[in-house]
């Protein structure tokens, strides 16, 4: 999936005009910043990083993934494959500024286990931007009780093909548990519209995306 999830990314109205400038807006200036960016795909947002002058260690769990990354960043990042549903045991306490989680967390089950290792290797005050499923775009798949936390599974299609997809919905008020069971406060909730761009290039996404909220968007701070 990875080759064709990756094309799809670069252009797709959800990602190109809706959530990577959404995430960007939320970052603040990163130059000469220690970044760790969680679950980085095929490097679109660790290019950017880099070329801002940030310092960034990026992973994901998908070695085709970070294989791609690789190839659009060289060696101007460290590139890891590692599973954020597990200890970071590459990274020290207290050795990154700010971590960057573009439409990850959605995939992990346990958000408190990871915000206390994002906790662990966070500077003092450090930040965390992260994207997630908005829970209202879930909520059809557990009408019957919204306040579940529910593994789903749907089929994608990406390029030519179908694909079988896994993640975990959840309500809003255990998102915001897990932060703050796990040493943050939330300096940031945000519902973004796309960027205007989007409605000389695909009007109908533009009004789809701007009535209908997909993802939300969350800065942090480590409470120490």
């Amino acid at each position: 999936m990875a080759v064709d999830y990756a094309a799809d990314n670069a252009e797709s109205p959800y990602n190109a005009y809706y959530e990577r400038p959404a995430t960007i807006s939320m970052l603040g200036d990163v130059t000469g910043r220690r970044v760790l960016e969680v679950g980085c795909g095929s490097g679109i947002l660790t290019a950017w990083l880099v070329e801002q002058g940030a310092s960034v260690t990026a992973f994901d769990v998908s070695e085709q993934m970070v294989a791609l990354a690789r190839n659009s960043v060289g060696g101007r990042a460290r590139l890891l494959v590692a599973d954020l549903g597990q200890p970071l045991v590459f990274a020290a306490d207290r050795s990154f500024d700010l971590v960057v989680a573009s439409l990850v967390l959605h995939y992990v089950e346990d958000w408190q286990r990871v915000f206390r290792e994002l906790h662990r290797v966070l500077v003092p005050a450090g930040v965390v931007v992260f994207s997630t499923h908005h829970p209202t775009m879930d909520w059809e798949h557990s009408p019957d009780d919204y306040f579940a936390t529910k593994q789903v599974t749907e089929r994608w299609h990406k390029g030519s093909r179908e694909f079988a997809v896994t993640f975990y919905r959840r309500p809003l008020t255990a998102m915001t548990r897990a932060i703050s069971s796990s040493g943050f406060v939330i300096e940031q909730l945000v519902e973004p519209e796309p960027i205007p761009e989007l409605r000389e290039r695909n009007p109908a996404a533009y009004e789809r995306i701007r009535t209908t909220p997909r993802y939300l968007f969350f800065r942090l701070r480590a409470d120490n």
